[in-house]
């Protein structure tokens, strides 16, 4: 089904926004709705569902948090994740300085965090049972974890020398954190310990610096600004400007060597890419230009290139319910 995607003809989503899209995000309880931000600050929610039964359906925005709502992010919103136990909470994050708290039914922010510079990134993790931690990359090094039940940011992880444009909490492990920073590195935390950081990955997995000490370890040779996991929490995949794409064994820290080639990637900032769910093998989808590249992800191989955008790609979201 993946190899034969194409764009679809009898489907198609309201056009709410009138400036870029940076996120996207559809909800894991049922995959029926689906969040979007943009770059004017504005967020807006679809219903992907198509209730009349009818081939050629148009998804519905049911809601939106526009630029005349009191509480809409002043800036580019870049991240949205819907609450992964319900529906009736998501966040956001902007360059605003801010991560917002929503209400899905009343839009109103149940809690707003500050922080002292522009947020690239943020995560809820999709496992936790036993901790409500949103962790959040921004201009500063240091990572911040945010604490729903609280109201505060419980702990701060330090160990980057630059910003931090993308984290990820592992789906395997709840407390198994993954940060991407502008210093070239990836690191694997577990935020119960103090010291937090449990390895820097290596692209040369220990070959090249035997001599020296961690501190070197580098995951790309520029800033890596993309990460994400298998569904199965295995592997992590990571991107940087260095125009690389690597997969990473994520219990080893080991770099597996795939070699995608030369992969695309134009992005400034944090760069939301995508793995399959339940296909075997798994695909990555990564926004290149105004396409996507489609690549499998354990042998290297690009298998096609989705086209239909007139315009540079921002992000992408897999519909595990139908493939």
């Amino acid at each position: 089904r993946v190899l034969s995607l194409e764009l679809n003809k009898d489907r198609d989503v309201e056009r709410l926004h009138g400036s870029g899209i940076n996120t996207l995000d559809i909800e894991p309880v049922e995959g029926r709705y689906m969040l979007s931000g943009g770059s004017d600050g504005v967020i807006v929610l679809y219903d992907l569902e198509n209730l009349s039964r009818k081939p050629n359906y148009t998804c519905k925005a049911l809601c939106s948090v526009g630029r005349n709502h009191p509480d809409v992010h002043r800036f580019s919103v870049e991240t949205v994740q819907w609450y992964p136990h319900d529906t009736g909470m998501f966040t956001s994050s902007s360059f605003d300085k801010t991560l917002k708290i929503w209400d899905t039914n009343t839009l109103q922010p149940a809690d707003v965090f500050h922080f002292e510079g522009t947020v690239y990134s943020h995560h809820m993790s999709p496992v936790a049972t036993k901790h409500c931690l949103i962790a959040v990359g921004t201009k500063s090094p240091k990572v911040k974890l945010c604490d729903l039940k609280s109201g505060s940011c419980s702990h701060i992880l330090q160990g980057h020398r630059q910003e931090v444009l993308a984290v990820s909490w592992s789906p395997r492990h709840e407390y198994v954190l993954a940060t991407a920073s502008a210093d070239s590195r990836v690191k694997l935390w577990d935020v119960r310990r103090a010291s937090g950081c449990l390895s820097t990955l290596d692209q040369h997995n220990g070959e090249k610096s035997k001599a020296s000490s961690e501190a070197a370890n580098t995951a790309h040779n520029g800033r890596v600004n993309g990460l994400c996991y298998t569904s199965d929490g295995l592997y992590l995949l990571t991107i940087g400007t260095d125009d690389r794409m690597r997969l990473w064994n994520s219990s080893t820290g080991e770099n597996t060597l795939v070699n995608y080639g030369k992969v695309c990637n134009e992005s400034r900032k944090g760069v939301k890419f995508t793995i399959s769910y339940g296909c075997n093998p798994e695909f990555a989808f990564l926004p290149c230009g105004s396409t996507i590249a489609v690549y499998t992800i354990f042998t290297g191989e690009l298998v096609t290139m989705l086209r239909g955008h007139y315009n540079t790609v921002d992000c992408c979201v897999f519909q595990p319910n139908f493939q």
